[in-house]
């Protein structure tokens, strides 16, 4: 079973520090790695569409309307970090903060939502998140610039093997079922023509 805790040492061992029993123990590691985890995990959440992190929702609409422009507002879900798509959507929308501003009254969505139980994250995926964590807290571990600069190189390549394999599950044509693996062809691609 994996834990934030495994995670984060997993970045310590990688810049040969001691290693944590819990985040909340009086180390400075512990200190770091609970000062630094959660934003380092959402920002790479956010950095692309992870399979095991995407969700789908119709939104509510908001009671409430924006004050001008768009007729309808919807609140994006408390654990929604990027939106990826929004359904059937040949209209013109909008994100605004935590709403999506809209002329069309329902909107269907497709996420990449904050999921906190590492148990969810793929294997590779819970490896990037060491690594970005050790690239992170390198130079305040080791004070060494050289160790910070080949845990990011480190961390840039546990990060495309990661996106790679992550973007090579499944195969989706119809942007009817989400997010399309291929793009569309245009008229503007095809006024060259």
């Amino acid at each position: 079973m994996a834990s934030v805790v495994d995670i984060c040492n997993g970045a310590l061992n990688q810049l040969g520090a001691s290693t944590i029993l819990s985040l909340t123990e009086d180390s400075k590691n512990a200190r770091l790695c609970n000062a630094r985890y959660t934003q380092v995990r959402d920002s790479l959440f956010r950095s692309h569409p992870w399979n095991c992190l995407i969700k789908r929702v119709e939104l509510a609409k908001d009671t409430e309307t924006p004050s001008w422009g768009f007729s309808y507002q919807f609140t994006l879900p408390a654990d929604c970090l990027r939106v990826l798509t929004i359904l059937n959507y040949d209209y013109d929308y909008k994100i605004e903060g935590r709403k999506i501003v809209a002329n069309h009254g329902t909107v269907k969505i497709q996420y990449v939502s904050r999921v906190t139980d590492p148990n969810q994250y793929d294997e590779l995926l819970r490896e990037t998140i060491s690594s970005a964590l050790a690239a992170d807290i390198a130079y305040a571990v080791t004070s060494s610039n050289p160790v910070a600069s080949n845990m990011y190189n480190l961390f840039q390549d546990k990060l495309k093997e990661a996106r790679f394999v992550d973007a090579t599950e499944g195969y989706n044509t119809n942007p009817d079922n989400g997010q399309a693996d291929v793009v569309g062809v245009s008229s503007f691609i095809n006024a060259r023509y």
